[in-house]
């Protein structure tokens, strides 16, 4: 990924997205941009124009993390934003690829096992799915069935049809799937698989498109699924990620059940 155009693009979005009045600027006269004008941004951050200039055209090692904050503060970022940002401006040195390659520890593979009544799977870099528990294949997919290569959150939500049937509202999921992959991205923008497991999306996928157009940057931890999963009827399941200590490339995603009826479905599934 080019880091100098991806931070050029996020910057862009988040101050078209933000109104003068809404920040205590006055709104003088007739505005030829949408948003933020470059100079406005500089005056909330407190910083040069020519500052601000530096950092959206990707030049961000022209400026100090002290800039790179401040814009961030001045733009409202939220935590997950604020992250993002700093990996682009600061991007880490690039490392081997890793993912579907390395051995999943046997005391992860028995941690998802444990979990009798309670769908979990193992997250490696760029959304690989390395690991899985029964009731995850009983859930969601036989993990086992989809080649390798294709075994990824983003690939499985966006080019198998049966991800638009099992999630109750896809776009949901799909929004999750693109904000995750850029997260990804901006940590590891030298990373060859990611980039074209994004390439081949942004090809296959016109919903893909138009949200990574969006700048999702992936902000929470948890949240709440609905699934359709016959024959038990809908599922409303609540997830965490946790990550497993030394591995900071992994998750593990653990979904449980937000309801008694949920509950007794997953019963019955297993």
């Amino acid at each position: 990924m080019d880091t100098e155009i991806a931070i050029r693009d996020f910057l862009i979005s988040r101050r078209t997205k933000l109104r003068p009045e809404d920040l205590g600027l006055p709104r003088q006269g007739m505005r030829r941009v949408r948003g933020l004008r470059r100079e406005e941004v500089a005056a909330l951050a407190n910083v040069s124009v020519d500052q601000y200039i530096r950092l959206e055209r990707g030049q961000a090692s022209r400026v100090s993390d002290a800039v790179v904050d401040a814009v961030a503060h001045a733009l409202r970022l939220t935590p997950g934003e604020c992250r993002y940002l700093r990996s682009l401006a600061r991007p880490a040195a690039a490392s081997p690829e890793a993912g579907a390659g390395r051995p999943v520890r046997e005391s992860v593979q028995r941690f998802l096992d444990s979990m009798c009544d309670t769908p979990a799977y193992l997250v490696g870099r760029g959304g690989a799915i390395l690991a899985w528990n029964r009731m995850a294949v009983l859930v969601f997919v036989d993990f086992a069935r989809v080649p390798t290569a294709r075994r990824t959150v983003g690939l499985l939500v966006f080019t198998d049809p049966r991800a638009r049937l099992l999630y109750v509202d896809w776009e949901v999921k799909a929004r999750e799937a693109v904000a995750y992959l850029r997260t990804e991205s901006g940590k590891r923008p030298h990373d060859a698989a990611l980039s074209r497991q994004i390439e081949e999306l942004a090809e296959a996928s016109a919903d893909f498109r138009r949200l990574w157009a969006a700048q999702l940057v992936l902000d929470h931890t948890h949240d709440i699924t609905h699934l359709n999963r016959p024959p038990v009827g809908t599922l409303d399941l609540t997830w965490e990620a946790f990550q497993p200590k030394g591995d900071p490339d992994e998750l593990v995603i653990v979904y449980t059940a937000a309801n008694a009826r949920t509950a007794a479905a997953l019963g019955r599934l297993a």
